[in-house]
């Protein structure tokens, strides 16, 4: 009687945590990354190209577009408010806040341009460690609209 508990306590464990081991499993990160569907017409046209800087960053439209783009594609894995809550992808909230602290204006739009970069990287190019896809890229598949779109609505998601 007691060697099959201890077999089953295993096979209970792992029947239990299976859905945290499929949030980073590479075979779930593995599968193409599929286009939002959103109307992106009323926003203001970009130049070609990725800007150095959020352009849609005080466009209230974009941050509409960027909430349903985001539910799409991102809550999946990032949470439904970019808060982490479907760990192991981060709280993207966290991109950029340490900005705003920054006095000096020259400092805070450095900053600010740095944190852009750093998430259209991360989108475009996707996210690998020792050859594991943690989160696929995107580039391609989204375009610069959305892509700041989403961008800009993570930043005015509510914060904890």
């Amino acid at each position: 009687m007691k060697v099959r508990t201890l077999c089953a306590s295993p096979v209970l464990a792992l029947t239990l945590l299976t859905p945290a081991w499929m949030a980073w499993s590479p075979v779930r990160a593995a599968t193409a990354p599929q286009a939002p569907e959103v109307d992106t017409r009323g926003l203001p046209a970009l130049a070609p190209g990725w800007a150095e800087r959020n352009p849609l960053r005080e466009v209230p439209l974009a941050q509409a577009i960027g909430r349903q783009a985001y539910h799409q594609a991102c809550a999946r894995c990032h949470g439904v408010e970019a808060d982490g809550s479907r760990a192991p992808a981060p709280d993207l909230r966290r991109i950029g806040k340490a900005c705003q602290r920054l006095q000096d204006l020259s400092w805070r739009e450095r900053c600010l341009s740095d944190s852009d970069h750093f998430f259209v990287q991360s989108v475009r190019f996707g996210k690998k460690k020792f050859d594991i896809e943690h989160m696929p890229a995107w580039d391609g598949v989204l375009s610069p609209q959305v892509v700041w779109s989403i961008r800009s609505f993570i930043e005015n998601a509510p914060k904890p």
